[in-house]
């Protein structure tokens, strides 16, 4: 099978999963959502291939599944560390006015005077909802943290996400 040019990594196999096989996910997400739902998944270990998963189920802060052809501890310990990716195609539709943080990556980000604070660069969660990491487009990765705002993703913040304007409109101050 051809690999897909749309897989979002979503977490990585951290372990087998008692005797029979199962192996246990660390998702990358505290929502499982997509690895729940999609029914194949993309390992890199030993090199990338797709695989079908027969069951899977939360286990704690863990997804834990069974998948075809790993039968065994040993089968399924063989696989830690391996990253499991999806399909973004096969990620599941979301209720209007939410957004997967992957798809608010790189969107511009305004405030309401018009005046522009940079790109959406990353998101974090605070425990109490997400945020935000806006920063021009040129500043590295290595630089981030010194130039960034942190702009909390509530509504009332954010006004607005125009994914096809690739814009998010913010009620935010260049000062802030």
């Amino acid at each position: 099978m051809r690999v897909p040019e749309d897989l979002i990594l979503v977490g990585y196999v951290s372990g087998a999963y008692g005797i029979h096989g199962w192996v246990r996910i660390r998702p990358y997400s505290s929502e499982a959502d997509a690895l729940m739902s999609a029914k194949t998944w993309w390992l890199d270990k030993p090199d990338m291939h797709d695989v079908y998963r027969m069951e899977v189920k939360i286990h704690g802060e863990d997804v834990v599944a069974r998948l075809v052809g790993v039968v065994g501890r040993d089968a399924a310990e063989a696989l830690k560390g391996a990253t499991v990716k999806i399909s973004r195609s096969h990620f599941p539709p979301l209720p209007d006015g939410e957004f997967y943080w992957l798809d608010l990556i790189g969107l511009s980000v305004e405030n309401l005077q018009g005046e522009s604070l940079g790109v959406v660069r990353d998101l974090m969660d605070n425990g109490a909802h997400p945020i935000l990491r806006v920063a021009a487009a040129d500043i590295p990765d290595t630089e981030l943290a010194k130039h960034e705002r942190l702009i909390p993703f509530v509504d009332s913040f954010v006004k607005e996400v125009d994914q096809k304007g690739k814009k998010v409109l913010v009620d935010w101050g260049l000062d802030f």
